[in-house]
């Protein structure tokens, strides 16, 4: 793609106020396309279901969405909800790639990642590709490994890949409402982002045509969103430690500065809502932080509140690690959010039960 259109697409959508600053694809035939969906995690499901369901309901004869996961029982909980008009479950990572026009991936780490494109590169060597294939990432990944993967595609002369990672918890993405990020090939990403919204996302934001922009930007964004769990964590604690009390910090929070995180993993502190189950596994946090934190080094750009925030996870960790081995955890994954028991043990608060706090008693 020309470079001096890419720069001006770029700061054209960045500042795009629309949901999609794509025109719509003049491709006719959009019901035939065979849709691929690798990987049915957390945030995978949602986004599969969703996409699904919203062909199923709004473009009439499409074909079913062909999903392939690690566990195949992700994969019949999927069909069995919506259905063999909806859902085809792939049986190898093979006949996804060779069945599929548009291929999807959200996996949990980049050697999952790295391992299933070269199983997709390696299937569609022979015999050669006669129909274009777009491969959109939607995972969190370290961008070199975007540029990695778009140099093996590059040997298949009918294949585009696209990154397209998403913001969001998985409440977000069963609701349609994740913000969605790409950069690559502008074909591809004008056809993929009429196929996300308003089905799996409610926004597109345009990164341009370097494949490592958009995990770039997923990485810093998820910076500021860890750093602002740690500010709330470690504000949380002090309000503890004074007697004011983590509630009246939450009330207070709801009324001057309401942003969605802050809200929502306040809830989670203020009540010890710490279940990875039906968040974000600190795993996967720990993952996050560690690619943010490589970035950093690699620019010179010292973050210390990310810094501090891994550490906090990997005490939760750690504490939770001790509960397992005692029987007494109360989660068999944590969410990212229990980083406040490094701020609650580091003051002498115990880090995952705050009704063990002092009691908070008002003074006339």
């Amino acid at each position: 793609m020309d470079t001096s259109r890419s720069s001006h697409i770029h700061h054209l959508h960045i500042h795009q106020t629309d949901s999609n600053p794509f025109s719509r694809p003049t491709t006719p035939g959009h019901h035939s396309v065979q849709i691929g969906f690798c990987g049915l995690g957390a945030m995978g499901y949602p986004m599969a279901r969703n996409l699904a369901k919203w062909r199923k309901q709004h473009v009439p004869g499409s074909l079913p969405i062909l999903v392939w996961n690690r566990t195949q029982t992700k994969a019949q909980d999927l069909l069995k909800e919506l259905g063999e008009d909806a859902i085809a479950i792939a049986d190898s990572l093979e006949q996804l790639a060779s069945e599929s026009d548009i291929i999807f991936t959200n996996l949990s780490n980049d050697d999952v990642v790295r391992s299933v494109y070269q199983v997709f590169a390696k299937a569609l060597q022979e015999p050669k590709l006669t129909k274009n294939k777009i491969f959109v990432e939607t995972s969190t990944i370290y961008p070199t490994l975007a540029a990695e993967i778009d140099t093996l595609l590059s040997n298949l002369p009918s294949a585009h890949f696209i990154t397209s990672p998403v913001f969001g918890a998985p409440s977000a993405a069963a609701a349609a409402q994740l913000l969605v990020v790409m950069s690559g090939d502008y074909r591809s990403k004008k056809e993929v982002a009429h196929l996300l919204i308003p089905a799996v996302g409610r926004k597109v934001m345009d990164l341009g045509g370097n494949v490592e922009k958009a995990p770039t930007f997923k990485l810093v964004g998820n910076s500021l969103i860890l750093g602002s769990i740690e500010l709330l964590a470690e504000v949380f604690t002090l309000s503890e430690k004074a007697g004011i009390g983590a509630s009246l910090v939450h009330q207070f929070i709801k009324e001057v500065m309401p942003a969605p995180p802050l809200v929502g993993y306040g809830e989670k502190m203020l009540h010890d809502q710490f279940d990875g189950s039906k968040g974000f596994a600190i795993d996967g946090g720990l993952k996050d932080s560690s690619h943010i934190r490589k970035l950093a080094t690699e620019l010179d750009s010292p973050m210390p509140a990310l810094d501090t925030a891994h550490q906090h996870m990997l005490t939760a960790r750690a504490l939770h690690a001790s509960q397992v081995r005692r029987g007494e955890a109360h989660f068999d994954v944590l969410d990212w959010s229990s980083l406040v028991a490094g701020t609650r043990v580091a003051a002498g608060l115990d880090g995952f039960d705050s009704s063990k706090h002092s009691k908070v008693v008002p003074e006339d």
